[in-house]
């Protein structure tokens, strides 16, 4: 972890006397700008104030002593030596918290329809449910073992809707089983749709399966040894593969696991997590040659992500790029806090506080 220090108050003063000089406004710019958004100020860390000190205490004399020129090209240099500087640190925290994929949350139109397809065909179970007539809605929470340890799903039934659209930007879910086939023949006994019959994935070995649950939404069924996250993918289409993998690493802090190109089938796929394949939940991301948009429908909702401080977490989405749709703070009503963005392809996650989800779970 790194330690975290105020900006010191000797910034001011240098500030003010470079405003002074108009070939200046750079500088001024670069740092007033972060000094606008909020709580940027901590984190400013470790080399960065001494950088900047030093240069306040010496600001005036370049400028009286060399010109306009010569001062403004240093203010520039050290503008840009304190922004480096400061995002490294911002970067170097988030691959230090301590993140995990707490729920994916769609919506549904029968929330008793699909809460039974998933319990007697997927042997999901149920964890709990909160009703909110107030705002006219219900969730319910389903999976393979307690909140607190795995990643689940988190279900929304909004009162009165009964259809929602999919789009074609939504991939599919992906649960891990011993046994394709046998998990297929129940859900055709239970009425479920099989989209794919058991058989080997194009380009490789491992055996898998599509259904559809009562909504539309595709899983797709891996067949695994016995696995502590049965419910181990999202799968999610991007425009830009590198650009996406390059904001999932350093805004998400996930690690980049595996790619894999099919140029016969004109896709590549790039797996991102918080740990192994084989034991966490992970993040499949799907380029199709040559597409570079999709629609996003108004069923699938977001991802939830546990993070230690949902205030740093917003300053290095922005530092990467995402686009904060709710700044961190308290949820209403409830203490919990949270963080929500997008990603540059649009797809929504929600940064929780991990204090204040185990919290809530109580």
């Amino acid at each position: 972890m790194v330690r975290i220090i105020p900006m010191a108050s000797s910034i001011r003063p240098s500030l003010s006397s470079l405003n002074k000089f108009s070939g200046s406004s750079r500088f001024c710019v670069s740092l007033l700008s972060h000094n606008s958004q909020r709580k940027f100020s901590s984190f400013h860390l470790g080399s960065a104030v001494p950088q900047l000190q030093s240069f306040g205490l010496k600001a005036s004399n370049l400028l009286r002593e060399k010109g306009g020129s010569l001062s403004v090209s240093a203010a520039g240099n050290m503008a840009q030596a304190s922004t480096t500087t400061t995002q490294e640190n911002v970067l170097e925290w988030v691959k230090q918290d301590k993140r995990r994929m707490l729920h994916v949350v769609y919506r549904v139109g029968d929330l008793e329809k699909t809460i039974k397809f998933y319990t007697e065909c997927l042997g999901m179970k149920l964890l709990r449910k909160r009703d909110i007539p107030e705002e006219r809605y219900t969730n319910a929470f389903l999976g393979y073992g307690p909140e607190d340890s795995h990643f689940v799903i988190e279900l929304t039934y909004n009162y009165g809707v009964d259809k929602y659209d999919i789009g074609s930007g939504f991939g599919h879910f992906g649960i891990a089983v011993e046994d394709v086939s046998k998990t297929v023949e129940l859900v055709k006994a239970k009425g479920g749709k099989v989209s794919r019959e058991p058989g080997p994935v194009k380009g490789g070995k491992t055996v898998i399966a599509f259904i559809e649950d009562p909504d539309g939404y595709k899983f797709e069924l891996l067949e695994r040894g016995p696995t502590p996250e049965p419910l181990c993918q999202v799968m999610l289409r991007v425009g830009d593969l590198d650009r996406a993998i390059k904001f999932y690493e350093k805004a998400y802090g996930m690690k980049l696991l595996r790619t894999r190109d099919n140029p016969e089938y004109k896709y590549t796929i790039a797996m991102l997590g918080y740990g192994p394949e084989d034991t966490s939940a992970v993040m499949e991301l799907t380029y199709n040659y040559g597409v570079t948009e999709y629609d996003k429908g108004n069923a699938y909702a977001q991802i939830a992500i546990g993070t230690d401080d949902v205030y740093k977490t917003a300053e290095a989405i922005r530092l990467c790029g995402g686009k904060i749709t709710r700044e961190p703070g308290p949820l209403p009503g409830i203490s919990t806090k949270i963080v929500a963005c997008l990603d540059p392809d649009g797809w929504k996650s929600v940064f929780v506080d991990n204090v204040d989800f185990l919290k809530e779970l109580e």
